[in-house]
């Protein structure tokens, strides 16, 4: 039984994260206009959002930049263009892919950099270099969050030898990241608990980034919430890779914390969310993403579906679900 205090009280270690440039990125390959960046950054402000998530700090070795928006590297002066010196209390992010970046030379000194949060990406059989990742992000000055990609995929056992390794790193936050959104609220339950469990060990906090393959995301979230969980990811509209993400409307609006407001993202919404739509980016639930949820497997087949615009469902259903 969740303590009710939990869900209903005011929580001021409550971090809500925006991820709708980074994880939208990966609707329209991170072509967003900087007056859409802008603004964005002025609503997250009004709304009072915690961090705002810029994008990835991707390899210019690995990724042609003639092939993506700004915002798939993240420079430190294209974040300046948009925030200046940022004064406010909105904090800065970015994501670092294990294996994608440049760490060691892309991610400047902290006390050289717009950037407040480093949020290292890995999977399991990764997380030695996420601890060599997070270890120079915090000696350039960094906060740190950790996010061990694909959970639903790996075995208990391995999941609680990983999250003690990192534990002992100076990592701020664990991430329970439902990467294929194929969990339900009891599965994150149970996995909230075992990673209290370290969390209470190492003395770190936990967050949760949920997909809405299932339409889900949001009701994880809030099962995350009751279970202790503070950091929560959230976009504009649900915009991110597939489903989408937990919505931060529905999340503002649930969560009983005076310093956030509804009513500018409402506004961004109106001005902005609706254009992209309307221009043509695609993301959101549909009957696609619900079968790879299912089947817990990798949304990638359903992305290729959707960009060819198919509506075979049943047929794509045997596809991906006869796969030998």
């Amino acid at each position: 039984m969740k303590e009710l205090s939990k869900l209903m009280d005011y929580r001021p270690d409550i971090k809500v994260v925006d991820a709708t440039l980074r994880d939208g990125g990966l609707v329209n390959n991170f072509y967003f206009t900087d007056e859409f960046v802008r603004n964005l950054y002025l609503t997250n402000i009004k709304a009072g959002v915690d961090y705002m998530e810029f994008g990835y700090k991707a390899s210019k070795e690995m990724f042609d930049e003639n092939k993506f928006g700004k915002w798939k590297f993240s420079k430190d002066e294209d974040i300046r263009e948009i925030v200046g010196d940022n004064h406010s209390d909105l904090k800065i992010a970015v994501m670092a892919d294990v294996g994608r970046c440049d760490y060691k030379k892309d991610i400047l000194p902290r006390n050289e950099s717009p950037i407040d949060l480093i949020r290292v990406a890995t999977y399991l059989n990764t997380i030695p270099a996420a601890v060599d990742m997070i270890e120079d992000a915090v000696a350039k000055g960094y906060e740190t969050s950790c996010n061990i990609m694909a959970i639903s995929n790996t075995q208990e056992s391995d999941l609680a030898v990983a999250l003690d390794i990192l534990g002992k790193t100076p990592v701020d936050v664990f991430y329970i990241v439902d990467s294929f959104g194929s969990l339900y609220p009891e599965q994150i339950a149970r996995i909230a608990d075992m990673y209290m469990n370290f969390a209470a060990k190492y003395g770190k906090k936990l967050g949760i980034h949920a997909h809405n393959n299932l339409q889900l995301a949001f009701a994880n979230t809030v099962e995350a919430v009751g279970d202790g969980v503070d950091w929560l990811d959230a976009t504009y509209m649900s915009m991110g890779r597939g489903a989408g993400n937990c919505a931060m409307e529905l999340l503002l609006g649930f969560l009983r914390n005076p310093k956030y407001n509804i009513y500018p993202v409402l506004q961004f919404i109106e001005q902005h969310m609706i254009k992209l739509r309307e221009e043509g980016v695609v993301w959101g639930y549909d009957l696609q993403y619900l079968m790879t949820g299912m089947l817990n497997e990798h949304p990638k087949a359903a992305i290729q579906f959707t960009k060819e615009n198919r509506k075979d469902y049943a047929e794509f259903y045997k596809e991906v679900s006869m796969q030998e």
